[in-house]
């Protein structure tokens, strides 16, 4: 089993930085994977990003390309999303998740990935 606790949430006016952090324990030496993930009030789940843990290879979605980084520390089991020039349209409850199972980083389905995080609240004022 493996714990997954993000954090670094919080309040930024548009056009700010916030990096997310997200902290694995438990079985963490099987973790192939690790994702965002994001949910606005009345909207369903959506990909973000994606790492390989051990080969640090990203993927990202169309909206935060080019805005948004996925990273890990594999030395502090710790993922991160730092996320540039925010915009309201990136407010959302963010979920970080990890899987030991190998699949296509470009794979945007929640189903993949077994462990959860509780999420944390990005809110971005305009």
């Amino acid at each position: 089993q493996v714990q997954v606790v993000e954090s670094g949430g919080g309040l930024v006016q548009a056009g700010g930085s916030l990096r997310l952090s997200c902290g694995l324990s438990g079985r963490t030496v099987n973790i192939n994977r690790m994702g965002w993930f994001r949910q606005a009030p009345g909207k369903e789940r959506d990909f973000v990003a994606s790492i390989s843990w051990s080969g640090g290879t990203s993927y990202y979605a169309d909206s935060v390309k080019g805005r948004f980084t996925i990273s890990r520390d594999n030395a502090k089991n710790t993922g991160y999303l730092q996320m540039n020039s925010l915009t309201s349209l990136d407010t959302a409850v963010y979920y970080c998740a990890a899987s030991p199972r190998i699949f296509a980083l470009s794979s945007s389905d929640p189903g993949r990935y077994d462990y959860w995080g509780q999420g944390t609240q990005v809110t971005v004022s305009s």
